[in-house]
Protein backbone atom coordinates (compact mmCIF):
# COMPACT_ATOMS: atom_id res chain seq x y z
CA UNK A 1 0.00 0.00 0.00
CA UNK A 2 1.44 3.25 -0.84
CA UNK A 3 1.76 6.53 1.27
CA UNK A 4 -0.56 8.75 -0.34
CA UNK A 5 -3.70 5.05 -0.20
CA UNK A 6 -7.06 6.91 0.65
CA UNK A 7 -5.82 10.37 -0.71
CA UNK A 8 -7.84 12.81 -2.92
CA UNK A 9 -6.07 14.69 -5.02
CA UNK A 10 -6.47 17.05 -7.68
CA UNK A 11 -4.24 18.18 -10.45
CA UNK A 12 -4.31 21.06 -12.82
CA UNK A 13 -2.27 21.04 -15.83
CA UNK A 14 -1.57 17.64 -17.54
CA UNK A 15 -0.62 18.67 -20.73
CA UNK A 16 1.47 15.46 -22.34
CA UNK A 17 3.15 12.58 -21.22
CA UNK A 18 5.93 14.85 -20.92
CA UNK A 19 4.67 17.69 -18.39
CA UNK A 20 5.67 18.11 -15.29
CA UNK A 21 2.10 17.25 -13.65
CA UNK A 22 2.46 13.83 -15.92
CA UNK A 23 5.43 13.43 -13.96
CA UNK A 24 3.67 14.00 -10.10
CA UNK A 25 0.09 12.45 -11.49
CA UNK A 26 2.26 9.07 -12.52
CA UNK A 27 3.99 8.87 -8.91
CA UNK A 28 0.49 9.67 -6.54
CA UNK A 29 -0.87 7.38 -8.48
CA UNK A 30 1.93 4.38 -7.59
CA UNK A 31 1.40 5.79 -4.08
CA UNK A 32 -2.20 4.89 -4.33
CA UNK A 33 -4.16 8.12 -4.73
CA UNK A 34 -7.51 8.88 -5.78
CA UNK A 35 -6.56 11.33 -8.52
CA UNK A 36 -8.76 14.31 -10.48
CA UNK A 37 -7.87 16.23 -13.47
CA UNK A 38 -8.62 19.29 -15.08
CA UNK A 39 -8.39 20.56 -18.97
CA UNK A 40 -8.73 24.00 -20.21
CA UNK A 41 -10.60 24.15 -23.01
CA UNK A 42 -12.69 21.00 -25.20
CA UNK A 43 -9.09 21.23 -27.58
CA UNK A 44 -7.73 19.25 -24.63
CA UNK A 45 -10.19 17.34 -23.29
CA UNK A 46 -10.24 13.85 -25.01
CA UNK A 47 -6.65 14.66 -24.57
CA UNK A 48 -6.26 14.67 -20.93
CA UNK A 49 -9.39 12.01 -20.42
CA UNK A 50 -6.71 9.51 -21.72
CA UNK A 51 -4.39 10.45 -19.56
CA UNK A 52 -6.52 10.25 -17.00
CA UNK A 53 -7.52 7.10 -17.78
CA UNK A 54 -3.94 5.63 -17.46
CA UNK A 55 -3.82 6.61 -14.06
CA UNK A 56 -7.62 5.12 -13.20
CA UNK A 57 -9.51 7.80 -13.33
CA UNK A 58 -12.79 9.00 -14.84
CA UNK A 59 -12.71 12.31 -13.28
CA UNK A 60 -12.11 14.96 -15.45
CA UNK A 61 -13.62 18.43 -15.70
CA UNK A 62 -13.13 21.44 -17.83
CA UNK A 63 -11.71 24.78 -15.81
CA UNK A 64 -9.91 27.90 -17.30
CA UNK A 65 -8.87 29.38 -14.21
CA UNK A 66 -9.28 32.89 -15.83
CA UNK A 67 -12.90 32.57 -15.32
CA UNK A 68 -14.01 32.55 -11.63
CA UNK A 69 -17.36 30.91 -12.61
CA UNK A 70 -15.24 27.96 -13.89
CA UNK A 71 -13.44 27.43 -10.50
CA UNK A 72 -16.16 27.53 -9.03
CA UNK A 73 -17.93 25.04 -10.97
CA UNK A 74 -14.77 22.58 -11.12
CA UNK A 75 -15.58 22.16 -7.49
CA UNK A 76 -19.27 21.97 -6.75
CA UNK A 77 -18.80 19.23 -9.79
CA UNK A 78 -15.97 17.56 -7.86
CA UNK A 79 -18.16 17.60 -5.02
CA UNK A 80 -20.94 15.38 -6.65
CA UNK A 81 -17.97 12.48 -6.81
CA UNK A 82 -15.93 13.33 -3.54
CA UNK A 83 -16.91 13.85 0.02
CA UNK A 84 -13.66 15.91 0.57
CA UNK A 85 -9.82 16.72 -0.93
CA UNK A 86 -6.69 16.19 0.34
CA UNK A 87 -4.83 18.04 -2.14
CA UNK A 88 -4.86 20.12 -4.83
CA UNK A 89 -1.23 20.34 -7.74
CA UNK A 90 -1.08 23.77 -9.63
CA UNK A 91 0.79 23.21 -12.33
CA UNK A 92 0.00 26.22 -14.29
CA UNK A 93 2.02 29.12 -15.67
CA UNK A 94 1.72 30.91 -18.72
CA UNK A 95 3.40 33.95 -20.43
CA UNK A 96 2.93 35.39 -24.01
CA UNK A 97 5.54 34.25 -26.25
CA UNK A 98 7.19 37.62 -27.24
CA UNK A 99 7.17 38.52 -23.27
CA UNK A 100 10.07 35.65 -23.44
CA UNK A 101 12.49 36.75 -26.31
CA UNK A 102 14.85 39.34 -25.48
CA UNK A 103 15.88 42.22 -23.56
CA UNK A 104 13.60 42.01 -20.58
CA UNK A 105 13.17 45.97 -20.47
CA UNK A 106 12.53 45.80 -24.24
CA UNK A 107 9.65 43.21 -24.62
CA UNK A 108 8.00 43.62 -21.76
CA UNK A 109 4.15 45.00 -22.05
CA UNK A 110 0.98 45.89 -19.56
CA UNK A 111 -1.00 42.88 -20.58
CA UNK A 112 1.97 40.38 -20.89
CA UNK A 113 2.57 41.31 -17.43
CA UNK A 114 -0.85 41.23 -16.15
CA UNK A 115 -1.44 37.72 -18.01
CA UNK A 116 1.90 36.19 -16.68
CA UNK A 117 0.52 36.85 -13.36
CA UNK A 118 -2.84 36.10 -13.36
CA UNK A 119 -2.41 32.90 -14.85
CA UNK A 120 0.90 32.28 -12.75
CA UNK A 121 0.02 33.11 -9.84
CA UNK A 122 -3.26 34.67 -8.91
CA UNK A 123 -4.99 31.26 -10.26
CA UNK A 124 -2.94 29.95 -6.84
CA UNK A 125 -4.61 31.54 -4.37
CA UNK A 126 -8.43 31.17 -6.42
CA UNK A 127 -8.68 27.72 -6.36
CA UNK A 128 -7.46 27.88 -2.71
CA UNK A 129 -10.08 29.65 -1.70
CA UNK A 130 -12.66 27.60 -4.28
CA UNK A 131 -10.91 24.44 -2.78
CA UNK A 132 -11.13 25.46 0.75
CA UNK A 133 -14.74 23.77 1.98
CA UNK A 134 -13.74 20.25 0.46
CA UNK A 135 -10.41 20.02 2.17
CA UNK A 136 -11.81 21.68 5.64
CA UNK A 137 -10.58 19.56 8.41
CA UNK A 138 -8.30 17.23 6.57
CA UNK A 139 -4.74 17.88 7.08
CA UNK A 140 -4.60 18.73 3.20
CA UNK A 141 -1.67 19.81 1.20
CA UNK A 142 -1.51 22.53 -1.87
CA UNK A 143 1.51 22.48 -4.53
CA UNK A 144 2.77 24.30 -6.90
CA UNK A 145 5.41 24.80 -9.69
CA UNK A 146 7.95 27.10 -9.35
CA UNK A 147 11.80 27.73 -11.18
CA UNK A 148 14.96 29.41 -9.96
CA UNK A 149 13.89 32.31 -12.11
CA UNK A 150 11.51 33.95 -9.03
CA UNK A 151 15.17 34.97 -7.33
CA UNK A 152 17.65 34.89 -10.28
CA UNK A 153 17.80 36.43 -13.84
CA UNK A 154 17.62 33.98 -16.89
CA UNK A 155 18.03 34.43 -20.55
CA UNK A 156 14.56 34.95 -21.90
CA UNK A 157 12.73 34.33 -18.77
CA UNK A 158 11.15 37.72 -18.46
CA UNK A 159 8.06 38.37 -16.68
CA UNK A 160 7.96 34.81 -16.30
CA UNK A 161 10.47 35.24 -13.03
CA UNK A 162 8.58 38.10 -11.79
CA UNK A 163 5.11 35.61 -11.79
CA UNK A 164 7.20 32.86 -10.48
CA UNK A 165 8.79 35.33 -7.58
CA UNK A 166 5.18 36.15 -7.13
CA UNK A 167 4.36 32.58 -6.77
CA UNK A 168 6.48 31.78 -3.86
CA UNK A 169 5.24 34.47 -2.00
CA UNK A 170 1.62 33.53 -2.35
CA UNK A 171 2.83 30.06 -1.32
CA UNK A 172 4.04 32.20 1.90
CA UNK A 173 0.79 33.58 2.46
CA UNK A 174 -1.90 31.29 1.58
CA UNK A 175 0.44 28.94 4.07
CA UNK A 176 0.10 31.56 6.65
CA UNK A 177 -3.68 31.58 6.36
CA UNK A 178 -4.60 28.15 5.79
CA UNK A 179 -1.83 26.89 8.44
CA UNK A 180 -4.65 26.92 11.20
CA UNK A 181 -7.21 24.84 9.47
CA UNK A 182 -4.40 21.92 9.05
CA UNK A 183 -3.81 22.51 5.78
CA UNK A 184 0.17 22.44 4.55
CA UNK A 185 1.23 24.96 1.22
CA UNK A 186 4.05 24.27 -0.73
CA UNK A 187 6.16 24.85 -3.97
CA UNK A 188 8.88 22.74 -6.36
CA UNK A 189 11.49 25.09 -7.78
CA UNK A 190 12.38 22.22 -10.67
CA UNK A 191 14.89 22.04 -12.76
CA UNK A 192 14.94 23.19 -16.19
CA UNK A 193 13.26 20.08 -18.30
CA UNK A 194 12.40 19.54 -21.67
CA UNK A 195 8.65 19.89 -21.54
CA UNK A 196 6.03 21.13 -24.24
CA UNK A 197 5.39 25.05 -21.70
CA UNK A 198 9.52 25.13 -21.84
CA UNK A 199 9.71 24.98 -25.51
CA UNK A 200 8.15 28.49 -25.50
CA UNK A 201 11.72 29.96 -24.21
CA UNK A 202 14.06 30.70 -26.32
CA UNK A 203 17.19 28.80 -26.68
CA UNK A 204 16.28 26.46 -24.30
CA UNK A 205 18.30 23.37 -25.42
CA UNK A 206 21.12 25.94 -24.70
CA UNK A 207 20.06 26.32 -20.63
CA UNK A 208 19.43 22.58 -20.52
CA UNK A 209 22.87 21.71 -21.65
CA UNK A 210 24.34 24.63 -19.38
CA UNK A 211 22.75 23.55 -16.22
CA UNK A 212 23.94 19.87 -16.63
CA UNK A 213 27.45 21.20 -16.57
CA UNK A 214 27.21 23.34 -14.17
CA UNK A 215 24.76 21.54 -11.62
CA UNK A 216 26.28 19.18 -8.62
CA UNK A 217 24.99 15.93 -9.93
CA UNK A 218 26.13 16.69 -13.82
CA UNK A 219 22.74 16.15 -15.61
CA UNK A 220 19.64 17.36 -15.19
CA UNK A 221 16.44 16.34 -13.24
CA UNK A 222 13.11 14.19 -14.51
CA UNK A 223 9.86 14.70 -14.45
CA UNK A 224 9.60 11.55 -12.73
CA UNK A 225 11.90 12.86 -10.05
CA UNK A 226 9.56 16.06 -9.52
CA UNK A 227 6.88 13.57 -9.12
CA UNK A 228 8.40 11.36 -6.58
CA UNK A 229 9.18 14.93 -4.46
CA UNK A 230 5.64 16.22 -4.67
CA UNK A 231 4.12 12.95 -3.75
CA UNK A 232 6.21 13.36 -0.88
CA UNK A 233 5.26 16.75 0.38
CA UNK A 234 1.29 15.97 -0.43
CA UNK A 235 1.49 13.20 2.18
CA UNK A 236 1.35 12.92 5.87
CA UNK A 237 5.14 12.01 5.29
CA UNK A 238 5.71 15.90 5.35
CA UNK A 239 3.33 16.83 7.84
CA UNK A 240 5.55 19.10 9.64
CA UNK A 241 6.20 20.84 6.58
CA UNK A 242 4.41 24.45 5.18
CA UNK A 243 5.24 27.75 3.21
CA UNK A 244 8.56 26.02 1.80
CA UNK A 245 9.90 25.98 -1.51
CA UNK A 246 11.79 22.72 -2.33
CA UNK A 247 14.38 22.72 -5.16
CA UNK A 248 14.81 19.20 -7.12
CA UNK A 249 17.36 20.98 -9.38
CA UNK A 250 20.28 18.64 -8.79
CA UNK A 251 21.52 21.09 -6.43
CA UNK A 252 22.32 23.87 -9.14
CA UNK A 253 20.66 26.81 -7.07
CA UNK A 254 23.42 26.04 -4.25
CA UNK A 255 26.31 26.67 -7.04
CA UNK A 256 27.97 30.28 -7.77
CA UNK A 257 30.30 29.40 -10.67
CA UNK A 258 30.39 25.74 -10.86
CA UNK A 259 32.27 23.76 -13.19
CA UNK A 260 35.18 25.24 -14.82
CA UNK A 261 35.09 22.36 -17.07
CA UNK A 262 34.33 22.91 -20.85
Amino acid sequence: MGYLAGKRILILGVASKLSIASGIAEAMHREGAELAFTYQNEKLKERVEKFAEGWGSSLVFPCDVCNDDEIAALFSDLGKHWDGLDGVVHCLAYAPANELDGNYVDVTTRQGFLTAHEISSYSFVALAQAARPLMEGRNGSLLTLSYLGAVRTLPNYNVMGLAKASLEANVRYVAASLGPSGTRVNAISAGPIRTLAASGIKSFRKMLDYNAKQTPLRRNVTIEEVGNAASFLCSDLASGISGEILYVDGGFNTTAMGSLED
